[in-house]
Order: C-alpha cells, then sequence, then structure tokens
C-alpha cells in the first residue's frame, strides 16, 4: 500500500473522530494530538515520518505515545511501559520497606497488593508473547515485593516464598488475565470489539460430547510471528485450547477463576 493511501486513510479516521466527539459534544484538542508509526523492527520498509495533519495542525509522528496509561512504542516491543511499571512499583516499595517496622505483616501485605501488585497487572494482557528478557524485569519486581511482605533476605530461594504467599508469576498472571478475558467473550460479557475475535471451532463432522475439542476456539493464521502471534485474536484462542477441558467447562466466571488460578499455578510451581 502506497504511503498516499497510508495517509488518506489517517485522514479519514482523524475526520471521523472528530466528527463523532462533535456529535457528542466533545471537542478534539488539535494541538496535543499524538502520531504513532508501528512498523517492525528488522523490516526493510520503513514508514515514511510524514506529519499528520490533525484538524490545522500538522502532528509529526512520535516514537512513543500514552494511551490509557499505557506507553506504545514504534516497534510495540513494550520496553517504555515495562520500564514505567518497574519505576513505580519500586519506589512504593521503598516507600512501604520505610514504615514496615511500624505496621503488621497484614498491613503490608494489603500495602504490596494495593500499590506494586495492582501496577504489575495493570493492562498486564498487552504484554503476552513478550520475551523473558523483558518479563523478568516485572519479575524481579514481583520478587521484591514477596521478600518484602515475608521478611526474607535477597539470597534466599524466591520460589518457596512465591509458592507460600500462592502468587502467580508474572508470565502466569498475564495468562490468567488473558484467559480470563476469552471466557468473559464466551460468555458476552466483554466489550464487542473482543467478543468478535473469538470464535469456536465447529467440526466438519459431528464430535462425541466427550471430545475435548469441542470446547476449543478457533486459531487464525497470523500474517506475522513477532506481532501477529501476539494480536488477542490469535493470542486468546492458543492459550484458550491449551487449558485443560476441566478448566474450559466451568459454568461461572467465579468458578473458571478460581480452576484457572489452581491450574495455573500447578503449571508454575510443578504440583
Amino acid at each position: 500500500m502506497s504511503t498516499d493511501t497510508h495517509t488518506s486513510h489517517s485522514l479519514s479516521c482523524v475526520g471521523a473522530s472528530k466528527d463523532w466527539m462533535t456529535a457528542n459534544k466533545q471537542k478534539l484538542n488539535d494541538g496535543k494530538t499524538d502520531v504513532l508509526l508501528v512498523h517492525s523492527k528488522t523490516s526493510s520498509l520503513k514508514p515514511v515520518n510524514l506529519p499528520l495533519l490533525v484538524g490545522s495542525v500538522a502532528v509529526n509522528p512520535s516514537t512513543t505515545v500514552k494511551n490509557l496509561g499505557v506507553l506504545f512504542d514504534q516497534h510495540l516491543t513494550m520496553a517504555e511501559q515495562i520500564g514505567a511499571t518497574c519505576k513505580k512499583a519500586f519506589y512504593h516499595l521503598h516507600r512501604i520497606s520505610r514504615i514496615k517496622k511500624h505496621l503488621s505483616s497484614s498491613a503490608v501485605s494489603q500495602l504490596v497488593h494495593a500499590f506494586v501488585t495492582s501496577t504489575l497487572d495493570y493492562n498486564n494482557s498487552l504484554l503476552f508473547g513478550l520475551p523473558d528478557t523483558q518479563i523478568s524485569r516485572l519479575q524481579r519486581v514481583q520478587n521484591c515485593a514477596a521478600r518484602l511482605v515475608v521478611g526474607s533476605t535477597r539470597y534466599e530461594s524466591i520460589t518457596p516464598h512465591l509458592k507460600r504467599l500462592h502468587w502467580l508469576p508474572i508470565r502466569k498472571r498475564i495468562d490468567f488475565k488473558v484467559a480470563t478475558l476469552t471466557f468473559r467473550c464466551l460468555q458476552e460479557t466483554a466489550p464487542s470489539y473482543l467478543t468478535e475475535f473469538v470464535t469456536r471451532y465447529r467440526p466438519a463432522r459431528s464430535l462425541r460430547a466427550t471430545d475435548s475439542r469441542s470446547l476449543d476456539l478457533v486459531v487464525p493464521l497470523a500474517n506475522t510471528v513477532r506481532y501477529g502471534d501476539r494480536a488477542f485474536q490469535n493470542a486468546a484462542p492458543r492459550l484458550w485450547n491449551s487449558l485443560p477441558p476441566s478448566v474450559k467447562s466451568s459454568s461461572s466466571f467465579s468458578q473458571f477463576r478460581s480452576r484457572l488460578k489452581t491450574e495455573l499455578f500447578k503449571n508454575a510451581f510443578n504440583v
């Protein structure tokens, strides 16, 4: 697709957004609009950094933009977001550690959950499929939080403490978020823009009721491995299909969450 075609499509989207906001008695601030051109770091075809006309303002593309508190970079590595998350979480850990001697163990645990765990979990579904080099940065934060709660030293193995606290590791917490979103899509309680990406598997011939494939979802083909496999329409069905039938056949959201956490906990700690 040519650069002119991309530009015309972008201008059409901007115009449609301005029309929608006008119809809903809102105003788009042209000068505060950010533009992000997402492309592969290894691709030989680089986008042309032409300014986008938003109203009467020409907006130049940025390398990083923030949307709903999440930092997106032009290669979708999420490195900026992970760095900001780690910085914020360590800041809260430091402040909690300074007053820990004045608090009970339950109060310390509540503060860690309120300020640190919530920070690690915020929009963590966007981190699905990232390499271990990125996830390990968040895991170090959780390890420090666990040591603060239990009062252990940095030289002790963290696995027994995470196991005793019944905390899922970061990678499993991301899987938990994506799986619960998928269940809500199947129950039609999720937003329509997510529900439309989830399709139940319909075999060419009827399957026995006990066949586990009857609970599976369709996994569409991805154009690229680096980005396509991380998209919700690909990631959600692949993760869902890897779950055991006892989890996928849950009748309620609370039952699904309980069974899912038990399954992910067993996988994380081999129990």
